[in-house]
């Protein structure tokens, strides 16, 4: 049996994450932690966290073993093909950047604070049940519907792909995972051979 670490135990990190941000949405910050700890890792030149410490990855893994919760097949090949990873990473970040202009517009005055979770980008969710009014300026309150919308619609899509193919079918196209690769790519290229 394979020694389990203290980081095998990150699957109860998503869980967290996803129910703290249902019952109040200013634990959405929380996330920043699954968007910034990659990109350090991958800064040092590896992609460690996403093969180890990934909560969402090993949720997957623990859904599809204890509860049976995937068909166990193999993706489609264009699932994991380049085109469709960097497609999928622009479509990604074009929708993060909307994010962040709807909190500028907020922060403006522009725009009221939307108390709502859009989920695939598209079906607005009322979640008014989870904040209250002014505990926070009404653009950070913004970004925290829009960041947690950002990371339920990303796990919803991996349930999707875990239970259509194999548990970690997510990972071949994940946003992060994509991003982390391109870096770790760069610092790799970037290194010069010693004499």
């Amino acid at each position: 049996m394979k020694k389990k670490h203290w980081y095998d135990y990150f699957w109860l990190w998503a869980i967290l994450y996803f129910g703290l941000g249902f019952f109040n949405i200013l634990f959405a910050w929380l996330g920043l932690f699954d968007f910034c700890v990659p990109l350090i890792f991958a800064l040092l030149g590896n992609k460690w966290f996403c093969n180890h410490m990934c909560g969402r990855s090993q949720l997957f893994t623990v859904l599809a073993q204890k509860c049976g919760c995937s068909r166990q097949k193999a993706a489609p090949r264009w699932l994991s093909a380049s085109w469709f990873r960097y497609a999928f990473l622009g479509f990604f970040m074009a929708m993060f950047c909307s994010m962040l202009w709807q909190t500028y517009l907020v922060y403006g005055g522009v725009s009221s604070l939307s108390e709502t979770v859009k989920i695939f980008w598209t079906f607005k969710v009322p979640w008014h049940w989870a904040y209250t009014a002014g505990s926070v300026p009404d653009w950070a309150a913004q970004f925290f519907f829009g960041f947690y919308s950002t990371m339920l619609t990303s796990a919803l899509l991996g349930l999707v792909a875990m239970a259509l193919y194999r548990p970690r079918t997510w990972c071949s196209f994940c946003p992060m995972g994509t991003m982390t690769q391109i870096i770790c790519r760069f610092r790799a290229h970037g290194k010069t051979p010693s004499n």
